[in-house]
């Protein structure tokens, strides 16, 4: 998310070029059709044992259904981007074009999978393929960052922000997949914030539809799937490794994992510091909005919204948040600072979390804690970020250490914002993803 005003969902709004790379201004999609494909006959593959990390063990009357996690219900055509137009779109909004060599069609597909509480749904996401001769593609899952609004989502997205890592990594020669997430882009429900199951989940079963798509066109993905993923999608790349390194999928393998300026660790890091004002001012108010609200969907953290919320906020907040509000409107439904947000209480569940809130919590930051990638691994993160704390990726550096991982990281600053290192990292992850092979 960016914190020049949200709504500007990290468009560059600078004239200056971007620390060396050349600039470009978001191009909005063109106008979209949809045409059903002939699905009959797709393939499916069976849920693995562990289906719900995957994420967790979904309930028996699901898991029959779950079979068919990964099918593909639609693929609808977006459109066609010359390489022409991708260095054109990158560079206008502030995006290195400099990997830029094919052609590039994007496709929203719609597929099945499992919500937060294991059962069947659909989900939508956005796949990018370059156009080439290559029968056999790398493929590589980018997890996006927080979006407000549903249609703000990869596949639904209407300017160059919600699209360029897939745009920047397809052109350069990667079958890219970017999930919407549940509940985001054409998914049904509402949106679960930071729920690193559904997240895991949700990238898997695209994988798996773009890999059913991908073989009518006459293509191929490899095994070996690279994982990256900024802000809220760090910790959804870092969960989405952790189940392909632990065989949640016949077919996929982890190759290489690389988040950017992610919250790894809410508890000791993230929190901490949005408590004592060092993030962003409003920033700090729609993450722990979020956190709440969508905690509380699923986990039960609190009895009623005056629990957590002062008033006025309280009656309107989790209405606010329900997707289908522009990131401007929640602005000025929002308080200004975390002290005009929090009750007394509300602020103590954020300082000392207790119950299913610490137990939810304890989940979300165990994407760095509990297991070892046994494959390169690299962290982005913005010396200065004041939306997610630089503390974060010290963090899971040191986890990841200690389990015997080698972790490089890449710092960028100073005066480099959360949204520019989505710009600075994508760029630098493409080019290392590109040396691996």
């Amino acid at each position: 998310m960016d914190t020049r005003g949200f709504d500007t969902r990290g468009r560059n709004t600078r004239t200056a070029p971007l620390r060396g790379a050349p600039t470009i201004i978001a191009g909005a999609l063109a106008r979209r059709f949809t045409v059903a494909l002939a699905l009959a006959g797709v393939l499916t593959v069976p849920v693995a044992a562990t289906a719900r990390a995957d994420a967790s063990t979904p309930p028996p009357a699901a898991a029959s259904e779950g079979r068919d996690r990964g099918a593909l219900v639609d693929a609808v055509p977006l459109r066609t981007v010359t390489a022409g137009q991708a260095r054109d779109e990158l560079g206008r909004d502030g995006w290195d074009f400099g990997t830029v060599r094919d052609d590039v069609r994007l496709y929203r597909l719609v597929y099945r999978t499992i919500d937060a509480t294991g059962r069947p749904t659909t989900a939508t996401g956005l796949l990018a393929l370059p156009v080439n001769d290559e029968r056999r593609l790398r493929a590589v899952s980018f997890t996006h960052g927080t979006e407000l609004y549903r249609a703000d989502a990869p596949s639904t997205a209407d300017d160059t922000w919600g699209i360029a890592p897939a745009l920047t990594l397809a052109s350069a020669g990667f079958a890219a997949t970017m999930p919407d997430y549940l509940g985001q882009g054409e998914g049904p429900g509402a949106h679960p914030w930071m729920d690193i199951p559904s997240e895991t989940t949700a990238s898997l079963d695209l994988l798996r539809a773009a890999r059913r798509f991908a073989a009518g066109q006459g293509r191929s993905l490899a095994r070996e799937v690279y994982v990256s993923g900024f802000s809220q999608g760090a910790s959804a790349a870092l969960g989405l490794a952790r189940a392909l390194r632990s065989g949640a999928d016949p077919w996929f393998r982890v190759g290489a994992i690389a988040p950017i300026s992610g919250a790894y660790d809410f508890r000791r890091a993230e929190l901490p510091a949005l408590l004592r004002g060092d993030l962003d001012d409003k920033a700090s108010v729609i993450y722990a909005s979020l956190l709440l609200v969508s905690y509380n969907r699923l986990h039960h953290v609190y009895d009623r919204p005056a629990d957590v919320f002062r008033s006025p906020y309280a009656d309107t907040i989790e209405g606010l948040l329900d997707g289908s509000h522009r990131p401007g409107e929640i602005l000025e439904g929002t308080p200004a600072n975390i002290d005009g947000l929090l009750t007394g209480p509300g602020r103590d569940l954020l300082e000392r979390p207790t119950g299913a809130f610490a137990a939810a919590l304890r989940e979300t930051d165990s994407v760095c804690t509990d297991w070892r990638p046994r494959v390169p691994v690299r962290l982005y993160v913005a010396v200065d970020d004041r939306e997610a704390a630089p503390a974060n990726t010290a963090h899971c550096r040191a986890a990841l250490r200690a389990s015997g991982t080698d972790v490089r990281v890449t710092r960028f600053g100073p005066d480099v914002t959360h949204s520019d290192s989505n710009r600075l990292g994508t760029a630098a992850v493409v080019r290392w993803f590109r040396e691996l092979g």
